[in-house]
């Protein structure tokens, strides 16, 4: 049964993806460079950090890294399905599995990202920039949540305190919102980071026997090719601005693929004790 709901999951992802597809790609066709007029320019609008030419003329200024986003609405959309699949079921065996409140938010956190990172991509505005920074944000205080909540809780627990725990997590992401503005990402990202691998070596090593490590090292491999890649996109080397490769875009992709190992990770781990 389990296998038929993944399976059902990501083709039910994959046909909503192809359908934000169809629509970016009509907008981009319908609309020109300036919608957007009026609207602060961010950074990479104004000195080009990225690899990818900027089209100012375009309604989508940098193709490949806007269309590369589609990889977390995928994501997203697949974690979220999952969600509404525990939430049917009152008898798990995986303590994530039986917190569905967490995958349901977590899932809507992923597109959040999609649509956020889009948008930023491809207006190239300040505003753009800011959803974008606290969409990721958001998908590492995520994390480190389920990381917390596993290195916290032995047994299931109530309703009322897996409510307040997201609410929690989703209230940490509003006031990154203002954080990121004062502390900038090249500090605030990596800490992050560095605290949900912490939490996840910790959870690991306190219950070896539960956990499937190969999905943990996954997570770990794609996170650190995706900063080798973003690094050299910014730093422009191998820089090919016209390209259908893009640095940046497979720092979209490889990002995405690791925060879903690192869930599948936890969601794949053995009967939670009573």
């Amino acid at each position: 049964m389990f296998k038929a709901v993944y399976i059902r999951s990501y083709i039910v992802a994959f046909v909503l993806t192809s359908v934000a597809a169809c629509i970016v790609f009509y907008l981009n066709h319908h609309l020109h460079g300036d919608f957007w007029e009026g609207m602060q320019l961010g950074n990479p609008g104004l000195f080009r950090e990225y690899c990818e030419l900027n089209k100012m003329d375009f309604f989508i200024r940098q193709t490949v890294n806007t269309y590369s986003n589609l990889a977390y609405f995928f994501l997203g959309c697949i974690i979220f399905q999952l969600g509404q699949f525990d939430s049917q079921l009152d008898n798990h065996r995986n303590p994530i599995a039986s917190f569905p409140f967490l995958s349901l938010f977590f899932g809507l956190c992923m597109i959040y990202l999609a649509v956020g990172s889009a948008f930023f991509h491809a207006s190239l505005t300040w505003i753009g920039q800011r959803i974008d920074m606290n969409g990721t944000y958001g998908i590492c205080l995520f994390m480190i949540g389920i990381c917390i909540y596993r290195a916290i809780t032995k047994n299931d627990q109530k309703k009322k305190f897996k409510a307040l725990f997201v609410i929690g997590i989703l209230l940490s992401m509003y006031g990154f919102f203002y954080l990121h503005l004062m502390v900038k990402s090249i500090i605030l990202l990596p800490v992050l980071i560095g605290l949900i691998i912490g939490f996840t070596v910790y959870n690991y090593l306190k219950n070896k026997e539960r956990y499937t490590i190969n999905y943990a090292i996954l997570s770990l491999l794609f996170m650190l090719a995706a900063f080798v890649l973003r690094t050299l996109d910014v730093q422009k080397i191998g820089c090919m601005p016209t390209s259908i490769y893009q640095g940046h875009a497979l720092w979209h992709l490889f990002t995405g693929m690791s925060v879903f190992f690192l869930y599948m990770f936890y969601r794949k781990e053995n009967a939670i004790e009573q």
